[in-house]
């Protein structure tokens, strides 16, 4: 794990300097900007400590953490060591509230001896948050989970002293309410997350969004339709975030990384993103585009976001 305290430029003097983006290094292939390397900013010089699988910086105010775990007993035994290790870091600690996880892992899609692997995640995620009385359904943290090239497991999370709000979106069924066709173990996780992150600013984690309506995936085939579909998804949760929060957060304020299934199709879906936030705008600017696979075969890409913005007051 690596700690930058390089402040991003979207980033104001008052903003907590603090989130994780996917090095190009670990698995997922960095298809554009060519050189653009965004990691983790993190608010104070602190030492990485360890428990289990789990490294963890903390400040007091924040912790930050990867859970690395091999897959040799099978995903499903993979995902739940590395959620109980991290929920006993979690536990131990003044910041024990999950703002934000990152899931990767290489061969989402494949057979994992019986059933995909991604479903075999679900399973020992799920199981991880019950056995440590965590939320597993409705207020279960922003969440992504993507297929990369290589690796074992990495479980990256952001957790704070104050509870986040979790932001459901009125386009879609809930992904821990999925049907059991998707499996015997629901995803863990809401659409969004709003945190108060203190001097009257609040941010928002946009999870993991793409071409669903319902649970049903749409425009299959065409990569063109499903990236204006996820950002349809986006629209719809920032405005019900605006709503708790009071305050609005705009496309073009927020920082996107956009995974992309398929290479070919990075132009198809630059083109759509950029006319949705404006091209020569700063979303634009920084959005980092990843080669990964998506948690359905029949997806060819996903978008997820971020952005801060001044509140009168906490997040109802």
């Amino acid at each position: 794990m690596t700690v930058t305290l390089t402040t991003h430029p979207l980033l104001s003097a008052g903003d907590p300097q603090i989130f994780h983006r996917l090095r190009p290094d670990a698995g997922a292939p960095l298809l554009a900007p060519a050189g653009a390397a965004p990691d983790i900013w993190f608010e104070a010089d602190a030492a990485s400590q360890r428990h289990g699988c789990v490294r963890f910086v903390v400040d007091g105010e924040w912790l930050y953490g990867c859970a690395e775990a091999a897959d040799d007993a099978g995903m499903q035994a993979a995902a739940h060591r590395a959620y109980a290790d991290l929920f006993h870091v979690l536990g131990a600690s003044a910041s024990p509230h999950l703002l934000r996880l990152w899931n990767y892992f290489s061969g989402i899609n494949a057979d994992g001896g019986g059933a995909e692997r991604y479903r075999q995640f679900n399973a020992g995620r799920q199981q991880a948050f019950i056995e440590a009385r965590r939320s597993a359904f409705e207020g279960s943290p922003a969440a992504c989970a993507l297929g990369t090239q290589t690796g074992p497991l990495r479980v990256y999370f952001l957790a704070g002293r104050v509870p986040p709000l979790a932001i459901e979106n009125p386009r879609q069924v809930s992904a821990y309410r999925y049907p059991d066709a998707y499996g015997p173990r629901s995803p863990t996780f809401s659409r969004a997350a709003l945190a108060d992150v203190g001097e009257q600013r609040c941010a928002l984690f946009i999870s993991g969004t793409a071409s669903i309506v319902g649970h049903t995936t749409m425009h299959i085939g065409d990569v063109r339709r499903q990236a204006e579909e996820s950002l349809a998804n986006i629209a719809a949760v920032r405005a019900v975030a605006a709503e708790r929060a009071g305050v609005p957060f705009p496309a073009e304020s927020l920082t996107y990384t956009v995974y992309v299934r398929r290479p070919a199709d990075l132009a198809t879906v630059r083109g759509v993103f950029e006319q949705a936030v404006g091209a020569h705008g700063r979303a634009a600017q920084d959005a980092l585009y990843l080669q990964a696979d998506i948690c359905r075969t029949e997806l060819l890409v996903e978008i997820e976001a971020h952005g801060f913005a001044r509140t009168v007051s906490a997040p109802e």
